[in-house]
């Protein structure tokens, strides 16, 4: 159990190191020119990477979300819920601590809202907290729709963690206008400690919406997709 809590943790902090810190560092930058389309394609390489990394110790979960829907579709023992959560939340607020010493290690440094989640004026784009809860729950659930599908035995094998990153790539290219995209409660729970306030006040939306999401989608995995 504890290579694979370990191979969560390592997941999850390169998720949030990964992904966050092309947004914190490199999209900050307009002459690197990353923009929208580079951070939601780093947060896709970061899950592909580690997928094929680790995801052969611990199933390359990286997310609470997506442990707990695994679970719900009756693919990940009930037991190792809980022990898993608590590694991915600690690699991520590992990642972000990591990522604030970088941040901040220069004069006059701004960090801003951290790459954290947010909405109403926290919103990049500035959407109300339905259009926030509605988004979350819906690409959450087709994640996992993803993650179950591709993992099926019916689906080619060693190609699931190329989809499973091009989605989390297609998720940020859609929602980070509106949340600045979360899926993941590990991933805003460590920029939210970190950025404070406001952060942390509206973190609570990206604990439920993401679940809620996760468990709507392997319910409906579970009447589509496994009967053969």
């Amino acid at each position: 159990m504890m290579k694979k809590l370990g191979a969560e943790f390592l997941g999850t902090f390169w998720l949030v190191f990964g992904g966050c810190g092309s947004a914190v560092l490199a999209a900050a930058f307009p002459e690197v020119g990353i923009g929208l389309l580079g951070v939601s394609l780093a947060f896709g390489l970061t899950v592909l990477t580690m997928a094929y990394a680790v995801g052969g110790i611990s199933g390359g979960h990286f997310n609470p979300a997506v442990s707990v829907g695994l679970t719900v579709a009756g693919r990940f023992p009930a037991a190792s819920l809980v022990p898993y959560i608590v590694a991915q939340v600690v690699g991520a607020i590992a990642a972000a601590a990591v990522l604030y010493v970088v941040a901040t290690g220069k004069a006059g440094a701004e960090l801003g809202g951290f790459a954290s989640n947010g909405y109403g004026e926290h919103s990049p784009g500035g959407y109300s907290l339905g259009a926030a809860l509605v988004i979350e729950v819906v690409l959450t659930a087709f994640f996992l729709l993803i993650i179950l599908g591709t993992t099926h035995g019916r689906a080619p094998v060693g190609f699931a963690p190329i989809a499973i990153g091009l989605a989390l790539t297609l998720i940020h290219l859609i929602s980070i206008p509106v949340t600045n995209t979360s899926v993941n409660p590990a991933r805003s729970t460590g920029q939210a400690i970190f950025a404070g306030g406001w952060a942390l006040e509206q973190l609570w939306l990206f604990w439920v919406a993401p679940i809620a999401g996760a468990i709507i989608g392997a319910a409906i995995w579970k009447v589509v997709g496994e009967k053969d």
